[in-house]
């Protein structure tokens, strides 16, 4: 299939994680069959005051293709200046508008899953971002605001309409955050009021999930964010089931403290150490979570100081199985 004239191989996508979805681990999980990547929030606001913070964000490689660079904002003049200086001064295949983010210090200003609950001005809002852009533009929405307000029949089209040529959906209301469950049926039957390629989103932590997922709402691709994590193995036993009907094994605990390495190692190529090990110690021992010893193991990598003492937090993981 294809967003815009950028072609998806695949039925994988990566969905944006702050403090995760960094280049590095948009690279790890790449060769495990990602069709493309959405990379962590980048704010229009940021852009335009020049924060050197920001524009780290929209780091991408030769690897990281196709990548979507995920931009929110409230205000149509600083996202469009904010779209001029990505297409300036960044190499990416399709701009992603977050319309989903439920925090609240990015739903006040109106931004994220805010815009919710100003559907007309959404519409305006998004109508001016695709005319803008020299990209595919694509959105991630949540359900509606809140229970009283699911609004996604109503959202979806529209989006269409303004020009946005795929739509990735969070099956939760925004006033849930990210509790409960998500809720697939909410969107059954939304695939046949579109045309553009829709993306299921929520709770995808194992394959079930994914083929559940889909059944219900006939999704083109699924979004694994929080479930792929420490289990990058998802990826591809998604893809291998949904293309060839075979399911894959869990990987074992040897394979798993070698991705936890060959990520690392990538960690460490784009980050100082002291910032790198700092990063690590929560991300980690995800890739360790339901092995025996794994308290033991996320003690030790929580305490490490230096990347030696990280990869010796690993290896002792291998004694303890």
């Amino acid at each position: 299939m294809k967003i815009g004239e950028v072609e998806i191989k695949g039925k994988v996508v990566l969905g944006p994680m702050a403090g995760i979805t960094f280049l590095s681990y948009r690279e790890f999980m790449k060769p495990f069959g990602v069709a493309y990547s959405v990379s962590e929030m980048i704010s229009d606001c940021g852009l335009s005051y020049g924060n050197k913070k920001t524009y780290a964000y929209f780091q991408t490689s030769e690897i990281d293709h196709p990548i979507a660079l995920q931009l929110f904002g409230s205000q149509i003049d600083k996202t469009l200046d904010a779209i001029k200086i990505l297409e300036e001064n960044a190499t990416y295949d399709i701009l992603d508008i977050n319309l989903g983010c439920p925090m609240p210090k990015v739903t006040k200003s109106g931004a994220g899953s805010g815009w919710l609950k100003d559907v007309k001005g959404l519409e305006k809002y998004m109508t001016a971002i695709c005319k803008a852009s020299h990209k595919p533009v694509t959105a991630k929405i949540r359900l509606g605001w809140d229970e009283k307000s699911i609004n996604v029949f109503e959202v979806a089209p529209m989006l269409e309409r303004c020009g946005v040529k795929a739509i990735a959906i969070h099956c939760r209301t925004s006033k849930q955050l990210y509790s409960g469950k998500a809720d697939y049926e909410a969107i059954r039957g939304l695939k046949e009021l579109i045309h553009v390629p829709l993306i299921v989103s929520g709770d995808i932590f194992s394959l079930d999930d994914a083929i559940k997922a889909q059944s219900i709402t006939k999704a083109d691709l699924i979004m694994v964010a929080r479930g792929g994590v420490g289990n990058p193995n998802l990826v591809r036993q998604i893809n291998e089931y949904f293309e060839n009907g075979k399911r894959i094994e869990n990987s074992s605990i040897d394979e798993q403290i070698e991705y936890a390495k060959e990520f690392a190692e990538l960690h460490f190529k784009y980050r100082d150490e002291f910032i790198a090990v700092r990063e690590l110690r929560g991300i980690l021992p995800h890739f360790l979570f339901g092995f025996p010893g794994y308290k033991k193991i996320r003690l030790a990598i929580s305490q490490a100081k230096s990347k030696e003492e990280m990869f010796e937090a690993l290896e002792r993981a291998k004694a303890i199985n």
